[in-house]
C-alpha cells in the first residue's frame, strides 16, 4: 500500500518495516492507533526475512537471522500470530581430534547420553558435572531476567535482587566470563563451547574488561527463561509475514518501497518526510517510531550520532545435495548438523583468532559454527528436494570485523570463506564441495555475506547485528523508563539498538508501542 492512500496524519508513523517495527505497529493498531509504517525496501521483514538466494531451486532460506530465543511468548500471544517454533533434541556437535583419532562432543539426546559424551571426550564425570552445575546456574538466572524484557526498566540493584544468587551475579555480570569458565571447567574444548555464547556477533576476548562478552552470553542463555534456541517453522519469514499480517489485520498502513529521510518534531508533533519511486510526501504523526539503528534515527532528526558500530561475523547459507560424511563415526551427521556443529571454537582457538584479527589480520584457524535448519523444518525446501536428500546449512562466522573487510571486500569474504571451510573439511570424511547442490545456472548453492555487505544490503552500522553494543537490562542514566527513550519526547527507539535490543525478540517493539500507549493515557 502506498502512504499516499488513506490519511496523511497518523498517531505514529513507524520508520523500518522490521520485525520490532511491526511488533510496535500491530501492538498500536491493536489498540486503537491510526498507524503507518515507512519501510525502504521492497518488502517487510529487514533482517528477520526468508528468501530464494539460488537461482531456480526451490528453497526458502532464512537468509540473516535464523533462529529464535529471545521472542517473549507474551509477543505471540498478546497478538495472536500464526507462528510456531520447534526445539531441537540435540544441543551441539564439536568434533576434535585427540591422540591423532577424530572425536567430537554430542551434548543432546538426553542427560545419559550427553554425560557418557563428555566422559568420552575427557575420561571421567568432572566436566558433565561442572556442565551441569553452570547451566543450573544460567537457568536461574534466566527465569528471573526474562520476564522483565518487557516490563519497565528494573534498576540495577532491582534487577539483583531479583536473581537473588550472589555466585551467578558475580559470575555473569561482575567478571569477565572467562574468569568463570577458567574457574569451572579444565577441558578446552568443554571451555570453547561455553564461551561461544558469549562471542555471536561480539567482537570481544573472554576477558575484555567491558565486559561486552558478558552481555552478549546473558542474551544467548535468557531466552524463554531456558535459553533454549529455536527452529521458526517456515523459516524466519514466518514470522515477520505473520507479523506483518497482524498488523494490516488491526488497521495499520505498511507502504514498502517509502524510504523515511526527515523528522521533525517539537516534542509534541512530527512530520516525518519520504521518499519512494513516485515521488517525496510528509506524514504528520503525534509519536514516531524508529525501527532502524541509532545512527540512522541521529541522521533522520539531525543529532550527533553515536560513535561508530562494528559487526564481526561471516554469514554463510548453504544448500547440499547431502549432509557430508564425518571422520568421527560415533556420530550420524543428521544428529551432528541437528543442533550447533562448532567448528575451530576450542578455548585457545577463539583466543587465537581473536588476537589475529585485531591485529588486522584473518584469523587461520576462523572459528564459527553451523546448522541444518532443514533436520528440524523440512518445509522451507520443496518436496522435490526433500525427496531427494536436500538440506541446508547456515554458517556463522566469528571474530571476522567489519575493519578486515575495508581494503577490499570481494576478496578478504573469499579468502575468509575459503580458510573457514577447510576447518570443516577437517572434520569431514569427504569435501563439503562435493555435497554442494547446483542451482538453474550449474553454478554452488553457497553464499556468504560480510559486515560491510550487511551494512549495505540491511543498513546494519558496519555490519553489527544488534546495531551496537548489547546493554545490560537495566536502567542507566538517559535510558528512560523502557529504555527507547530518545531525547525527544515523542520520538522512540524501537530497533535492536534500544535498552534490550538485539537478536530476534520483538522486545524493543513492544516497549515502544508500551511507552506510546502510556504518554496518551488521559
Amino acid at each position: 500500500m502506498s502512504a499516499h492512500e488513506g490519511s496523511r496524519s497518523y498517531d505514529a508513523v513507524i520508520v523500518g518495516g522490521g520485525h520490532n517495527g511491526l511488533v510496535a505497529a500491530a501492538y498500536l493498531a491493536r489498540a486503537g492507533r491510526s498507524v503507518l509504517v515507512l519501510e525502504r525496501l521492497g518488502h517487510t521483514g529487514g533482517a528477520a526475512v526468508s528468501t530464494r538466494p539460488f537461482a531456480g531451486v526451490d528453497a526458502r532460506l532464512s537468509r540473516y537471522s535464523y533462529l529464535v530465543s529471545l521472542l517473549p511468548a507474551k509477543i505471540v500471544q498478546d497478538l495472536g500470530l500464526d507462528f510456531r517454533l520447534r526445539t531441537r533434541d540435540i544441543s551441539s556437535y564439536t568434533p576434535v581430534e585427540r591422540a591423532g583419532h577424530p572425536t567430537g562432543l554430542l551434548v543432546g539426546g538426553g542427560e545419559r547420553r550427553t554425560r557418557e559424551a563428555f566422559a568420552r571426550l575427557t575420561g571421567g564425570d568432572r566436566e558433565f558435572d561442572a556442565w551441569q552445575r553452570f547451566y543450573a546456574l544460567t537457568g536461574r538466572v534466566a527465569r528471573s531476567v526474562f520476564p522483565t524484557l518487557t516490563e519497565p526498566l528494573p534498576t540495577r540493584e532491582e534487577l539483583r535482587r531479583r536473581v537473588d544468587d550472589e555466585e551467578a551475579w558475580r559470575a555473569l555480570f561482575e567478571e569477565p566470563i572467562g574468569v568463570a569458565v577458567e574457574e569451572r571447567f579444565s577441558d578446552d574444548l568443554v571451555r570453547g563451547v561455553v564461551l561461544t555464547d558469549a562471542l555471536i556477533g561480539t567482537f570481544a576476548d573472554a576477558h575484555d574488561p567491558t565486559l561486552a562478552q558478558n552481555r552478549c552470553f546473558l542474551y544467548h542463555v535468557i531466552g524463554g527463561g531456558t535459553g533454549a534456541w529455536d527452529v521458526p517453522v517456515g523459516g524466519m519469514g514466518a514470522l515477520t509475514d505473520a507479523l506483518a499480517d497482524a498488523a494490516r489485520a488491526a488497521g495499520a498502513v505498511i507502504a514498502t518501497g517509502h524510504e523515511a529521510v526527515r523528522i521533525d518534531t517539537d516534542g509534541r508533533n512530527a512530520e516525518v518526510s519520504w521518499r519512494s519511486a513516485d515521488g517525496e510526501g510528509a506524514a504528520a504523526a503525534r509519536h514516531v517510531l524508529v525501527g532502524a539503528s541509532p545512527q540512522a534515527l541521529a541522521a533522520l532528526t539531525g543529532d550527533t550520532p553515536p560513535a561508530p558500530a562494528e559487526g564481526a561475523q561471516l554469514k554463510v547459507n548453504m544448500l547440499l545435495k547431502r549432509l557430508p560424511r564425518l571422520r568421527d563415526t560415533s556420530v550420524d551427521p543428521r544428529e551432528a548438523f541437528a543442533g550447533t556443529f562448532h567448528i575451530a571454537e576450542g578455548y585457545e582457538q577463539l583466543a587465537e583468532a581473536h588476537a589475529r584479527a585485531t591485529a588486522g589480520e584473518l584469523p587461520a584457524a576462523p572459528p564459527s559454527e553451523i546448522y541444518c535448519h532443514s533436520l528440524t523444518d523440512p518445509t522451507i525446501l520443496g518436496p522435490d528436494l526433500v525427496a531427494e536428500g536436500h538440506h541446508t546449512l547456515t554458517l556463522f562466522g566469528l571474530h571476522a570485523p567489519a575493519r578486515l573487510f575495508e581494503r577490499d571486500n570481494d576478496a578478504v569474504r573469499e579468502e575468509l570463506l575459503r580458510r573457514t571451510l577447510a576447518q570443516l573439511d577437517a572434520h569431514l570424511a569427504e569435501p563439503l564441495a562435493d555435497c554442494l547442490a547446483t542451482d538453474a545456472d550449474g553454478r554452488p548453492c553457497i553464499e556468504a555475506r560480510s559486515p560491510l555487505d550487511l551494512e549495505r544490503d540491511l543498513g546494519l552500522p558496519g555490519g553489527n547485528i544488534f546495531h551496537r553494543a548489547l546493554s545490560w537490562p537495566w536502567a542507566q542514566d538517559g535510558t528512560g523508563r523502557w529504555g527507547v527513550e530518545t531525547r525527544h519526547p515523542n520520538v522512540l527507539l524501537c530497533g535492536a539498538g534500544a535498552v534490550r535490543g538485539g537478536g530476534v525478540s520483538g522486545v524493543p517493539g513492544h516497549n515502544a508501542a508500551m511507552a506510546v500507549l502510556e504518554q496518551d493515557v488521559p
